[in-house]
């Protein structure tokens, strides 16, 4: 079956990085578009950021543009995210998402 795991999550100091992974099995991965979403505390999931199956094509929410960079290793069924320059208000648990199928999530933490 389908399975989607985050990696990557901890907490950071506002203006800091870090580099999100998922690694993927189920599925062919390589034949897919992935996206990336988080959940606030008390907030809807929120579209982070999608790309497309060969890794060339990636579109990003306004509030994150220039700042995040989504990547793929179809050779590794792992989909990545890299954020830079994080915000308090970027705290949420970040997902993986294929379709209607997404992992447990990873946490992100950002201190002010």
């Amino acid at each position: 079956q389908v399975q989607l795991v985050e990696s990557g999550g901890c907490t950071v100091e506002s203006g800091g990085s870090l580099r999100l992974s998922c690694a993927a099995s189920g599925f062919i991965f390589s034949a897919v578009e992935m996206a990336w979403w988080r959940q606030s505390p008390g907030k809807e999931l929120y579209w982070v950021s999608i790309i497309d199956k060969s890794g060339r094509g990636t579109r990003y929410a306004d509030p994150v543009k220039g700042r995040f960079t989504v990547s793929r290793d179809n050779a590794k069924n792992t989909l990545y995210l890299q954020m830079n320059n994080l915000k308090p208000e970027e705290t949420a648990v970040y997902y993986c998402v294929f379709g209607s199928k997404k992992g447990t999530g990873t946490q992100v933490s950002v201190s002010s």
